[in-house]
């Protein structure tokens, strides 16, 4: 494919202090659905839905588009403040909306004047309630359907393995367990969204015996591939709906991802992935690249102590993640050198991330999450002479995430020049109002702004149309175009 349509969505952890609870009564079902009124009520960022899209998980009011051309919304299940970006064709992009939407909320936060007693994480785990919520990638790919399942199995080393520079890192573990609820930690949700069409529950346990691991959310994946996701979760969650259906291509939903803090380390992610996806679909892919036991390479991975990382293919071979990633880099350069500056720019820091890895991964604090916060929790270890089992480890790994500039540690880094970035925060800003130009994004958005303007009150938004009444609609069926005439012509007919 010679472009590709990308999204994140992102689920947000949201924390309440104590004193606001016993103050207010404050719940978090209440703070989301405050923040996102706020967000279009007050700051008029967008329109909020006046339909159900799913009348189980985002009934009318849960949410709304804005005007950057991407989505606020409140996931039903779990209650979790989700934004998802614009669609997206350069990878620099991806990583531009994914900070407009939490600078938006943080902003939002700071004008409600609440940032000092409740804070969103963009974390994936709750360490002591056993949740775990998700940063999801969506890729649009050319991959035929029935063939589908067998090329998922070429591209699941690469997602088992790419956690070395794309891991968020996390103190401590979970072991799920459906068979003996005595050490259970985790309470499903009261409301009936929360259970609803599942059918195989399972309870989570801290596991004491692992310190530190690369992936926030590994424990928690049972499943290479699945359709269903709620105690169901897979790495990949393949989808099949018109919003991410153009031509023969249609939506690859990764599940396995977690918010990278570090932006560099969110570029690399989704550049390589882009990568791998045109190997996938160009059939360059050895059949041999395929694992023996996927889940299990996740896990093993993300909790080696020894950061050997050795995983093993269904022929019986054993490989590093570091050269297992690196046959796929060599097969990047082999066939995909020279397509595209962004393309040989991740190449090239492809290349040098995982010679960083093999000589010493803890040099890599400047980009890769896991390293900056390992390093970060080692300091004060030595500093405080605490263990690995110290709770307020628990509480540092926390905010590292931290939304909140003033606040997050991980925005201590970034504030003294220590991390790498990829964005400008002028560029942040700018994308909190303003969508990509390169995509449809831009023709939503410039209807969302029209029909703002003229205070309409009668409209159906999606990702791919636009309606205001029987007769008059906007379709937005092809991604990569920017519909700017249409959608102006469009403008001119709101009489």
């Amino acid at each position: 494919m010679e472009q590709r349509i990308i999204g994140l969505e992102t689920e947000f952890g949201c924390m309440i202090n104590s004193e606001a609870t016993a103050q207010t009564g404050a719940i978090n079902e209440r703070v989301v659905d405050a923040v996102k009124d706020y967000a279009f009520l007050q700051r008029k960022l967008g329109l909020l839905d006046l339909h159900a899209r799913d009348y189980a998980f985002e009934p009318a009011h849960s949410g709304g588009f804005l005007r950057n051309g991407g989505r606020l919304y409140v996931d039903a299940v779990g209650s979790h403040e989700e934004y998802a970006t614009p669609e997206c064709v350069l990878w620099k992009d991806v990583v531009k909306y994914d900070r407009a939407g939490r600078r938006m909320l943080s902003q939002i936060l700071d004008e409600l004047e609440v940032n000092d007693r409740i804070t969103f994480y963009a974390n994936s785990v709750d360490h002591f309630g056993g949740h775990t919520f998700g940063c999801h990638e969506n890729f649009l790919v050319d991959i035929d359907v029935s063939n589908m399942r067998s090329a998922l199995g070429l591209l699941l080393p690469f997602l088992v393995t790419r956690q070395i520079f794309a891991g968020s890192g996390r103190v401590g573990g979970h072991i799920l367990n459906r068979q003996n609820f005595e050490k259970n930690v985790m309470a499903v949700g009261e409301y009936e969204v929360d259970t609803m069409w599942v059918g195989d529950f399972y309870g989570v346990e801290i596991d004491e015996n692992i310190p530190f691991q690369l992936s926030q959310r590994a424990d928690h994946i049972v499943n290479a591939v699945s359709g269903r996701v709620r105690f169901n979760r897979a790495i990949i969650n393949p989808k099949h709906d018109s919003f991410y259906d153009y031509s023969s291509a249609h939506r690859l939903h990764i599940l396995f991802g977690e918010p990278n803090m570090n932006e560099y380390a969110m570029w690399l992610k989704v550049a390589t992935t882009c990568i791998v996806l045109d190997l996938l679909e160009g059939g360059f892919l050895p059949d041999a690249l395929r694992l023996e036991k996927p889940v299990q390479a996740l896990r093993e991975v993300s909790r080696d102590q020894t950061m050997q990382w050795n995983v093993r293919f269904a022929n019986g071979r054993s490989i590093s993640a570091i050269d297992l990633q690196r046959t796929y880099l060599e097969l990047g350069q082999k066939y995909f050198s020279g397509k595209d500056a962004q393309t040989d720019e991740a190449l090239k820091e492809w290349e040098i991330i995982l010679e960083g890895l093999e000589k010493d991964p803890l040099q890599l604090a400047d980009r890769v999450d896991w390293v900056a916060k390992k390093v970060l929790l080692e300091q004060f270890m030595d500093a405080e002479n605490v263990a690995w089992n110290a709770d307020i480890l628990h509480s540092l790994d926390l905010e590292y995430h931290n939304i909140n500039p003033r606040d997050g540690l991980y925005y201590g880094l970034e504030e003294t020049g220590a991390v790498r970035r990829i964005c400008t925060d002028a560029e942040i800003e700018d994308a909190i109002i303003h969508p990509p130009q390169n995509t449809r994004a831009r023709g939503r958005s410039e209807v969302i702004n029209a029909l703002m303007e003229k205070n309409w009150n009668q409209y159906l938004i999606d990702w791919d149309w636009i309606r205001v009444d029987k007769e008059r609609h906007l379709e937005l069926r092809n991604p990569f175009h920017d519909y700017r005439e249409e959608a102006a012509r469009f403008i001119r007919e709101l009489v």
